[in-house]
């Protein structure tokens, strides 16, 4: 891949001083683990703790009700940054809060096969094996394409009609790569396969410009805290038309309405995926990071963020003994590394003790592709809008001190 030398976002220097500003932590620490949990602007947090100040002034039922239209404004956001409609959006607590409850309302029996992509984050497979090992359905994985991304041709020769499900991760969580989300699911619609389609995009929410009606899936579930900027305990659920249609597993006085002695009615619309109760300023707080990055542009974000995780990638592969993991032809702002002969555990806290914040991916995140790559563990380092130059000199700094 050919590196711009300069930032192709199009920012200028005081756009970029201008989010900085947004974002006081920016100045004080060098905050390079957002694929972890993303240092929040400004307004999103003033915006969850003048929430609180009000249920502490009149209590938390008045305050959500005097709230109830900037709440119903949440929806809107959320669905402006997929390119769906408000309907169609569903919040929850968090991207595997979302997935699981749109897993288990598939209806799975002995003989059904489910296809997972080689890098399925582990949260998703956990569930998945449990589901498989109650049903008897089968788990199998796509196989990736030379370039490290899921293999559309192979999918296709993987459709028949015992398939169910098709769980594919958008932007995994521990490598940089992006998978071909929309090849997918134009892949399904090809073959007349009427198996579920369930992307997780919690990585590339927030970085990644998404239009729901291109993917082509069924289910896209996301997180606040990562990319988005949002609070921790947030998420939401994009469902299909017939998503909307299926009976969630998990129900409450919210997802549906108790009508007789033996009979309930669902919501009509992807709120039948939530639960009533949530924390309130959390949600708000997650509206103003949709929209804080609504008028960013995700494109000028995408183009951000990528720049700074090529060089990254870049410029720790220039260090001995490392080694850059990262595949596939599109990559995210997700960069990993590994240092021969060290534990990649080892490598990642000596740069933390040393002031910057990356984060280490074991193994046990995604067994299949860990062991196919050969790798036990490794080191991330996710940049963001707001980082700069001084922050990557500081981990290059890190990491020769490690070394």
């Amino acid at each position: 891949m050919t590196m711009p030398s300069t930032d192709p976002s199009g920012l200028s220097p005081a756009d970029v001083e201008r989010l900085r500003s947004d974002t006081p932590a920016s100045r004080t620490t060098h905050h390079l683990n957002n694929a972890g949990s993303a240092l929040p602007p400004r307004v999103v947090v003033d915006t969850v703790v003048e929430h609180l100040r009000r249920e502490e002034e009149i209590g938390g039922y008045e305050a959500h009700a005097e709230a109830q239209d900037r709440v119903d404004a949440v929806y809107t956001s959320l669905a402006r940054l997929v390119g769906g409609a408000p309907d169609e959006i569903a919040l929850s607590t968090s991207a595997t809060d979302s997935w699981l409850r749109a897993f288990l309302s598939v209806p799975l029996r002995e003989g059904d096969r489910i296809l997972v992509s080689q890098a399925e984050y582990a949260s998703n497979v956990l569930a998945i094996m449990s589901v498989a090992g109650r049903t008897g359905a089968t788990v199998v994985a796509v196989p990736d394409d030379a370039d490290g991304v899921l293999d559309v041709d192979a999918l296709r020769d993987l459709l028949d009609e015992r398939v169910r499900v098709v769980a594919v991760t958008h932007a995994p969580s521990h490598n940089g790569l992006i998978n071909p989300a929309e090849a997918v699911g134009a892949t399904l619609r090809a073959s007349g396969s009427d198996a579920w389609y369930l992307l997780d995009a919690c990585q590339s929410v927030g970085q990644v410009p998404i239009d729901v009606r291109d993917l082509g899936a069924d289910f896209v579930s996301a997180t606040g805290r990562k990319f988005l900027r949002g609070p921790r305990g947030t998420g939401f659920l994009w469902t299909s038309e017939r998503a909307r249609e299926l009976e969630p597993a998990l129900l409450d006085l919210h997802a549906a309405r108790w009508t007789d002695e033996s009979a309930y009615e669902l919501a009509p619309g992807a709120t039948r995926y939530e639960t009533w109760e949530k924390s309130y300023a959390a949600l708000l707080g997650l509206g103003a990071a949709a929209d804080y990055a609504l008028e960013l542009g995700l494109d000028v974000a995408q183009r951000r963020i990528s720049w700074l995780a090529e060089l990254v990638r870049s410029r720790v592969s220039e260090l001995p003994g490392v080694t850059v993991n990262d595949r596939g032809r599109t990559r995210t702002g997700i960069a990993t590394f590994s240092v021969e002969g060290r534990d990649a555990r080892d490598v990642a806290q000596g740069i933390v003790s040393a002031g910057v914040n990356v984060s280490y991916s074991p193994r046990e995140y995604a067994v299949r592709d860990f062991d196919a790559q050969g790798i036990a563990g490794q080191v991330r380092v996710s940049p963001h809008v707001f980082t700069v130059e001084e922050d990557l000199d500081a981990l290059v700094e890190a990491l020769e001190g490690v070394l």
